[in-house]
């Protein structure tokens, strides 16, 4: 089965977690995750490496996505927010801009094109998140 990447290149604050988003090659939008806090549940966001995402259904997210088989964690989503520190719990959000460190604006739109990709390329293939240092 063939794969798809996806890549989020992190750039690290003390408050907070930017990143950039790529399928491939191609830039997608921005994500905004919590400060790293050597991967305390719920206040940290998640160790870099590389992860098979899947589509996972919630009554509060709808349609989103998981981070599968994070060390020590568990339910790790993409799904929406604007504001990291307020909306998140050790969940990445895409977000179309950045206002700050760990905050966006649009983040429902980044979603919604983020997923249709996403979920066309899962109905042939196995798609991996990896998340690395931005480097300058």
């Amino acid at each position: 089965m063939k794969s798809k990447e996806i890549t989020i290149f992190r750039t690290y604050y003390s408050d907070a977690v930017n990143g950039e988003l790529f399928i491939g090659e191609e830039f997608q939008c921005y994500t905004i995750e919590l400060p790293w806090l050597n991967n305390q549940p719920s206040r940290s966001c998640i160790p870099e490496g590389k992860y098979v995402l899947t589509k996972r259904w919630s009554p509060k997210h709808k349609w989103h996505l998981q981070v599968m088989n994070v060390p020590n964690r568990s339910l790790i989503l993409i799904h929406p927010a604007n504001n990291a520190k307020k909306e998140l719990k050790g969940c990445i959000a895409p977000v179309t801009s950045l206002t700050g460190i760990g905050t966006g604006s649009a983040s429902r739109i980044a979603f919604e094109k983020l997923i249709a990709k996403i979920f066309s390329a899962m109905k042939t293939q196995t798609v991996f998140l990896t998340i690395k240092t931005k480097q300058p």
